[in-house]
């Protein structure tokens, strides 16, 4: 027995122009985190602000509570545009947004949270000490960036089996 339902609804989505100010936000953040890890850059010594916050703790410090603190913001900065970007760019309609294109886009989120928790799940039995915390922070973006690639890899492929149509 097979039940037809609408898989996701057109009308969460935000509008199209939207993905161009998802790339603006998600390229030059993806660049600065690829660059900090390659070349082990430490984003510690850039913008420091002052930032309300309401729970720090750091080594050799107390826990502060809803506090001024000051902040080495540049990794929030990049996590905030790598974060907004991706969600702008996944859930942006496409100009031609339909039923099989939602299909597309339901299936790909579906696989990247497959993907996504089977790597950590490898990850978790296979890296251990601190550099499990890289995988920790890459996996607040891989989700993201899993699912924007393979929603765009099969919508191109769906444009190219038109193009090769006509």
């Amino acid at each position: 027995m097979q039940f037809k339902f609408h898989i996701m609804n057109a009308k969460l989505l935000f509008p199209s122009n939207f993905k161009i100010f998802g790339f603006i936000l998600f390229i030059p953040s993806l660049i600065l985190l690829l660059i900090e890890y390659v070349y082990s850059l430490d984003f510690d010594s850039y913008l420091s602000l002052r930032v309300f916050a309401i729970y720090a703790e750091s080594i050799g410090n107390n826990a502060k509570f809803f506090e001024i603190i000051e902040d080495k913001f540049m990794y929030e900065l990049v996590s905030i545009g790598l974060i907004l970007g991706g969600i702008l760019i996944n859930f942006s309609k496409l100009k031609n947004e339909d039923e099989y294109t939602m299909q597309i886009r339901y299936e790909s989120l579906v696989w990247a949270t497959y993907f996504n928790y089977g790597a950590l799940l490898f990850f978790i039995i296979f890296i251990y000490g601190l550099p499990f915390i890289n995988v920790v922070v890459l996996n607040l973006y891989s989700l993201l960036i899993f699912f924007m690639v393979r929603f765009h890899y099969k919508i191109f492929l769906l444009n190219k089996s038109s193009k090769d149509e006509k």
